[in-house]
């Protein structure tokens, strides 16, 4: 099962650390440290192999792959010596990198990145190519009446270069290509009611939004912990520090905006209101792509006894994310094999803001992701 990986953002931290993971795995240098998919509860022939994955993409950065690699070891992301081993496979993905393509209006740009993308799949005879958007974060877009409407959509786009923020644009190209499409940023992609409707006509799967992978991981098992007790959490606040491209993108108010969003959503939803408190951004260029979050809680407990929890987390975004990166490209690609069709809800256990998720809990997300593999051979392929 041959199967393309088209990564947007194919030049930042979080796809160049998942290339190096995945031709690593494939030449038996390093374990499977952080894949979810390699865990043996998720041991299935319906997923492709980690050697089985064949990477391309688009960027907006001419920063050649090995340069990034280089830049990812000096920085203490990915060993050095391992870039050195892989620089030749490295070279060969660099091949398959895009400049993002330039049109006069949207809808021509959305066929120079489709044939792209089926250029892609010819040449390397692919079964399928799962489209994973890893590029910085965007702010929410202006809603427009074209968004709601697969047909009006499509008479817009003709006309404009403006109507759908770049994530959609790629969910819209790749679905238009017959590709599934997983958004690991908090960015709109596949959340417009047009294209859902589009993803569905076409028989294509997708998923998101915003890969869960450090604070939020941890406020996924915590605030459960705090429901199932019956210990009322009066506030919660989290400061996150963190550098880098992702951390440089944050520090304008609105991609800043859509993510503390996205972070918050876990705590209205498991704990049933929304305590006081909020989650902060701030960029430190110094620290790279390592982050640290602080957090404080403060919960009622018996007798309204108040009482006080603190967690630091400090962690490498890019080495968290792209063992996910290559799950998630795993499982959509069998889920499209499967014959699935629309939004991913069993694979919220990966993501922060996930779609049509009853529960974020990460124990029940959990009992559903395994539910969903163990299902995946009964389905009826299309």
């Amino acid at each position: 099962m041959r199967t393309g990986v088209w990564l947007i953002g194919a030049r930042g931290s979080v796809a160049a650390t998942s290339v190096i993971g995945a031709l690593a795995l494939r030449a038996g240098l390093t374990d499977p440290t952080g894949c979810v998919t390699e865990l043996p509860e998720l041991h299935s022939p319906e997923l492709p192999g980690l050697g089985d994955l064949v990477f391309g993409g688009h960027d907006i950065s001419s920063n050649p792959l090995v340069k990034k690699a280089d830049t990812l070891a000096a920085a203490g992301v990915v060993p050095a010596w391992l870039v050195r081993a892989l620089s030749d496979e490295l070279a060969t993905v660099e091949q398959e990198l895009r400049p993002v393509p330039d049109a006069g209006n949207q809808a021509a740009m959305a066929d120079l990145i489709g044939a792209d993308l089926i250029d892609f799949q010819r040449r390397h005879d692919l079964d399928r190519v799962v489209v994973i958007n890893v590029s910085t974060t965007e702010a929410a877009p202006e809603p427009h009446p074209a968004h709601a409407d697969l047909g009006a959509l499509e008479a817009e786009l003709a006309r404009s270069q403006t109507l759908l923020p770049p994530s959609s644009l790629f969910a819209y190209a790749a679905f238009r290509a017959g590709c599934p499409y997983v958004d690991f940023t908090p960015s709109t992609g596949a959340r417009l009611p047009a294209l859902d409707q589009l993803a569905r006509r076409q028989r294509l799967p997708y998923g998101g939004h915003d890969g869960k992978t450090g604070e939020t991981l941890v406020k996924s098992v915590l605030a459960p912990m705090f429901a199932l007790r019956n210990l009322r959490v009066r506030t919660w606040s989290g400061i996150n520090l963190l550098g880098g491209g992702d951390g440089a993108n944050l520090a304008e108010p609105a991609p800043n905006a859509a993510k503390t969003a996205s972070k918050q959503r876990v705590l209205a939803e498991t704990l049933g209101y929304v305590p006081q408190g909020t989650t902060r951004i701030d960029y430190l260029e110094d620290v790279g792509d390592f982050k640290t979050a602080w957090d404080m809680v403060t919960f009622e407990g018996f007798l309204g006894v108040p009482m006080r929890m603190e967690f630091t987390w400090h962690g490498c975004d890019s080495a968290l994310a792209a063992p996910l990166v290559l799950d998630l490209a795993r499982l959509t690609a069998a889920a499209h094999r499967a014959g699935r069709s629309g939004p991913l809800s069993e694979l919220a256990f990966f993501f922060k803001d996930p779609f049509g998720s009853e529960s974020h809990a990460l124990a029940e997300q959990w009992r559903v992701l395994r539910g969903f593999v163990a299902g995946l051979g009964a389905e009826d392929p299309a």
